[in-house]
């Protein structure tokens, strides 16, 4: 029979097995290949264990990363590409905003939060690559991101790479402002083609919140046959109304 201080022992070493991390073993597999390749260029990581895989690089690797997980680790498969500003908006939340109100300036040496993986600039571009053959092995996928100096909005394309990041950094070139050297057509998918600005910037305003109140819409007529705004009573409160009324 144990004694009481075996059952300690015991109990406590139960309770740090219970504390320890997480370790996603095959995660940190995808993850050693990919250092293997990049060596220093490899800024950062983050592993959410059973989830995912993010990794931060030099930008000059950004291909270099693209390469080695497509013919190292079997990522042929081009999930998406898009980019984030990380810079708070100027106009706050226009839920909260009052109407006529301009931004508030931004302070560029204030420092920021960019997400898992870190980050050192207000723009950064992301990606997702995968192996969609071996789909017993979920693992086998990864988001890397890449920081983008605010002076200097470029990147080279993935699309001799991966033919289906055409349309996606045609998107970010015009929602962002980024440039994706190599690109064998930058031109607009949304907007018309004399459009200013980027509308996915933090600070690019919009112009329906400035004007009017949350939500931004305009007044909608009730149909025929429904009661008008404020009169307090649905239909439902209508029939039973009615069968409630004295004969």
């Amino acid at each position: 029979m144990a004694d009481a201080g075996t059952d300690t022992a015991a109990g406590t070493a139960g309770d740090e097995a219970a504390d320890a991390p997480e370790v996603d073993e095959a995660r940190q597999g995808v993850l050693a290949t990919l250092a293997d390749a990049l060596g220093d260029a490899l800024l950062d990581s983050h592993i959410a264990p059973g989830h995912a895989l993010w990794v931060r690089v030099d930008r000059d690797a950004w291909v270099a990363t693209a390469e080695a997980a497509k013919f190292r680790l079997g990522c042929t498969f081009f999930d998406y590409l898009s980019a984030i500003d990380w810079m708070p908006s100027p106009w706050g939340r226009y839920e909260d905003a009052e109407v006529g109100v301009g931004p508030t300036p931004f302070d560029h040496d204030a420092a920021f939060e960019t997400g898992v993986a870190g980050g050192d600039t207000r723009f950064q571009i992301m990606c997702r690559l995968a192996n969609v053959r071996r789909h017993t092995e979920p693992h086998l996928n990864v988001v890397v991101k890449a920081d983008l100096p605010d002076d200097d909005l470029r990147v080279a394309s993935l699309v001799p790479l991966y033919a289906g990041a055409n349309w996606h950094e045609r998107e970010c070139w015009e929602m962002f402002g980024i440039t994706f050297d190599g690109h064998p057509g930058l031109r607009h998918l949304y907007l018309p083609g004399a459009f200013e600005g980027h509308p996915l910037r933090k600070d690019f305003p919009l112009l329906a919140r400035l004007v009017k109140p949350w939500p931004g819409i305009v007044d909608v007529e009730p149909m025929p046959g429904e009661p008008e705004s404020g009169d307090g009573a649905g239909a439902g409160d209508d029939a039973t109304a009615g069968e409630e009324a004295p004969e």
